[in-house]
């Protein structure tokens, strides 16, 4: 996913709504997300799935990455000679 360019990649609903077809086609090429706003506020992203499915990927490593640092900063492990012995 390419960084959203300003000037470029934050528009309207009503521009999105009558100009959907090209945008979708320029997402799917660009890689670059686009932010729709309403009454002048961001109210949506609209990504490349393929985009979304690696961001989401990510997410998830990062949360077990954090999750096995807490584990074992509270102690919630088990040594090595352990688990060769549950094998």
């Amino acid at each position: 996913m390419r960084p959203i360019n300003i000037s470029q990649d934050i528009i309207s609903l009503s521009d999105f709504k009558n100009k959907a077809s090209k945008i979708l086609y320029e997402i799917k090429h660009s890689h670059r997300p686009i932010v729709i706003t309403q009454n002048g506020k961001a109210s949506a992203v609209l990504m490349e799935p393929s985009d979304f499915d690696r961001l989401t990927e990510q997410v998830r490593f990062v949360e077990a990455v954090h999750q096995g640092l807490m584990d074992v900063q509270q102690g919630r492990v088990i040594p090595d000679e352990d688990l060769d012995m549950e094998r």
